[in-house]
């Protein structure tokens, strides 16, 4: 499916989600230039890439025009912080990179033709009142709260990548991505998973935010990978929600962790965050249908070796 692409942008190419996508477009004989400026990524996340000769390193920061030479066939916008620990302590860069970030990747993507794809998120609902989430439910957002940095960086975002489609013609799609987990998650990243992974590895208690019966619907990598390349070599022009129906209570996904880890750490409640939102799961028809894409790995695997990758490999230091 992706060996079309002869050659991709990939906008914070040295994340989490952006380094499995980069390794998956060169095992498909893509040329891939990933762009990052480390200000949530780590070079170690694309180390192993650095050799191959289909594969390039650029540090770039996209709030600044991006002038990469040559062309592309698709460019892949998913450079942003992502956990609310990044944004809140880069809240101006977050809402930088969804809007100057989003048009220097949308006028790459228009001086050369190319396909784009927007990773947007399962944030721009908010906390919902629909229940579970379709692509046209417009969302419960709070404009200005703490998590407003994030949530209206990627709704500015989609406006802006759905006014392109209209005005300029760009080939755009919209990915909404939902919570995504799996190895080169930072130890120090504050989202749920990697958060109560370590506290269970260190003998710490896992710290459930409220009561824990709050949902999330949590998707492995790979799999999140597969529906951005499936929408990409589509002309499904979105939003796409990309994420696993399978609605869990956070207390249920600490539980699964102490158990996978086999850890004797105690459960600690913590205050809730603000805005959290209650319920959050996608409902994925449109993906189903237009995409043949539904998730393939469930929790019982994908937590193991998330938990594995853990193990073997020594925390990185924590980003100042």
């Amino acid at each position: 499916m992706t060996a079309a692409f002869k050659r991709a942008l990939v906008t914070g190419g040295a994340g989490f989600v952006g380094s499995h996508l980069c390794e998956r477009l060169l095992a498909a004989g893509t040329e891939v230039v990933a762009a990052d400026n480390f200000a949530t990524a780590h070079t170690a996340n694309v180390e192993h890439l650095l050799d191959l000769p289909g594969f390039r390193l650029v540090p770039r920061d996209v709030t600044a025009p991006l002038t990469e030479p040559g062309r592309f066939d698709v460019v892949f916008h998913l450079a942003s912080a992502a956990s609310p620990r990044d944004y809140f302590r880069l809240p101006l860069e977050t809402l930088r990179a969804g809007s100057y970030g989003t048009e220097h990747a949308l006028d790459i993507a228009e001086r050369d033709d190319a396909r784009f794809v927007l990773a947007s998120t399962s944030e721009v609902y908010g906390d919902p009142k629909e229940h579970p989430q379709r692509e046209d439910y417009w969302g419960h957002v709070n404009p200005i709260g703490p998590r407003s940095v994030y949530d209206e960086a990627k709704r500015y975002a989609e406006a802006l990548t759905s006014a392109m489609r209209r005005e300029r013609g760009v080939n755009t799609a919209i990915a909404r991505i939902f919570n995504t987990y799996g190895p080169r998650m930072r130890p120090d990243d504050g989202r749920m998973i990697p958060t109560f992974i370590g506290q269970a590895l260190s003998g710490k208690p896992l710290t459930v935010a409220g009561t824990g019966r709050q949902t999330r619907s949590i998707c492995y990598v790979d799999d999140t990978v597969r529906g951005l390349l499936a929408l990409a070599a589509s002309e499904l022009p979105g939003p796409v929600n990309l994420g696993n129906p399978h609605e869990l209570t956070v207390l249920r996904i600490a539980e699964e962790i102490l158990a996978v880890t086999g850890s004797s750490s105690r459960i600690d409640y913590i205050d809730a965050a603000v805005d959290d939102p209650v319920r959050r799961c996608p409902d994925i028809s449109l993906a189903r249908r237009e995409l043949g894409w539904a998730p393939k790995i469930e929790m019982a695997e994908g937590l193991p070796r998330t938990v594995a990758w853990y193990t073997r490999n020594h925390p990185l230091e924590p980003l100042r």
